[in-house]
């Protein structure tokens, strides 16, 4: 006889009382949230046939998406890994809009291996996505938005991360590096390993100043401040580098001026999401927590595939990571064990409670005086004809 029937797979958890309480709390502050800054919810499949999810952007996630043969068509299925692509698909093919789309969802996405942002393979991954603006105002909208969700999650002491990998892939191309010598570069800059980079940059057909330009980047790091060191140091650099310099500056100084209680660090070596992303990408840190517990940018060529290539930006966080490193705490409501009678007068009194939102737990026939042992805090008994409420 199997004893493990109560064991779940590696990476796969379950929300039990009261935490289900808190989170299902949690989800409803922040997409009420997200409702009154005017963004609709979106209610993806779990499912789609594979070339839908891994398609475009998409393909990064091959290798974290479970798949399986579907049983009617015979076409290769894909269970999400990642919701934005699914996103990205409705705005393109099914919505069509000419004016900016506004949209959020909500919804367990499931990993073959364990995501390194959340540390689960079954993330409950909530977000928003931006569609059919470029400027830097729907990139300050999204970061708000963001820090706006880990405040209503009560997470204290965040950090902002600001990149932007139009520095890094105009820098590169300036310099004319094949696809091979840009991924190489890349993976030396992910891993902040100067030494490397001075061989790299010493070994390639690179001229003087581009090589320089290349080398400031892991050192192009701190403040908003050092975005006007980046100006001096990079100033040999095309249109795009200026134009991305620019819009952190904008970006940093709108921050500072809607909450200049947020730290904000700039990194322009920072090249996460680089194959994903095509302008400014920024993540959310707490102190004590080594991964990112927030994430987003923009990804302007996500829709292209779909037909309709429209410029996008947007966020995504583990609802269940949020609910772990902040402090939610639902809205109280008595809990009333109700005696088993049949009196119209009692079925009233409990109508009545629950319209108030109050929880009421009636007595099942069998069941004893167990209300402690339910977690009930109140009693409704009768006195004098009238159901009243008292305190257990």
């Amino acid at each position: 006889m199997n004893n493990n029937l109560w064991l779940l797979p590696e990476g796969i958890e379950e929300v039990l009382p009261p935490d289900a309480e808190r989170l299902e709390s949690l989800r409803r502050r922040i997409l009420d949230r997200y409702k009154s800054w005017g963004y609709e919810l979106v209610m993806p499949p779990f499912i789609e046939y594979l070339e839908s999810l891994l398609t475009g952007t998409g393909r990064e996630l091959d290798l974290k998406t479970f798949k399986l043969i579907d049983q009617v068509s015979g076409r290769t299925l894909g269970v999400r890994a990642d919701m934005t692509p699914q996103i990205a698909r409705i705005e393109a093919h099914k919505l069509r809009r000419n004016v900016p789309s506004r949209l959020c969802y909500m919804g367990t996405v499931l990993n073959t291996r364990a995501d390194d942002f959340s540390g689960s393979r079954s993330p409950l991954q909530i977000g928003l996505e931006m569609y059919g603006h470029s400027g830097v105002a729907s990139e300050l909208e999204v970061i708000s938005l963001m820090l706006e969700t880990l405040s209503l999650a009560g997470i204290r002491d965040v950090h902002l991360d600001l990149g932007h990998v139009d520095v890094y892939r105009s820098l590169a191309r300036q310099a004319g590096l094949n696809l091979e010598q840009e991924a190489e570069l890349f993976d030396i800059l992910q891993r902040k390993a100067k030494a490397e980079l001075d061989v790299f940059l010493t070994n390639q057909d690179i001229a003087t100043e581009q090589a320089t330009m290349l080398a400031a980047l892991p050192e192009l790091n701190g403040g908003p401040e050092i975005l006007s060191l980046a100006r001096e140091r990079l100033a040999a650099g095309n249109a795009a580098v200026i134009a991305a310099l620019g819009e952190l500056e904008s970006v940093c100084k709108s921050l500072a001026e809607l909450d200049s209680s947020v730290p904000v660090f700039c990194d322009l070596a920072e090249l996460r999401g680089y194959h994903y992303h095509t302008g400014m990408v920024f993540a959310a840190f707490q102190p004590g927590h080594g991964q990112e517990i927030a994430r987003g940018g923009r990804y302007d060529e996500i829709g292209k595939v779909f037909g309709r290539a429209r410029p996008a930006t947007g966020f995504s966080a583990d609802l269940k990571t949020l609910l772990r490193l902040g402090d939610v705490t639902p809205q109280e409501s008595q809990r009333v064990f109700a005696p088993l009678d049949v009196d119209t007068t009692l079925v009233s009194a409990i109508e009545k409670l629950r319209s108030e939102g109050a929880q009421v737990v009636q007595q099942l026939p069998g069941q004893g005086d167990e209300a402690v042992e339910m977690g009930c805090t109140h009693r409704l008994v009768l006195s004098d004809k009238n159901w009243v409420v008292t305190e257990l």
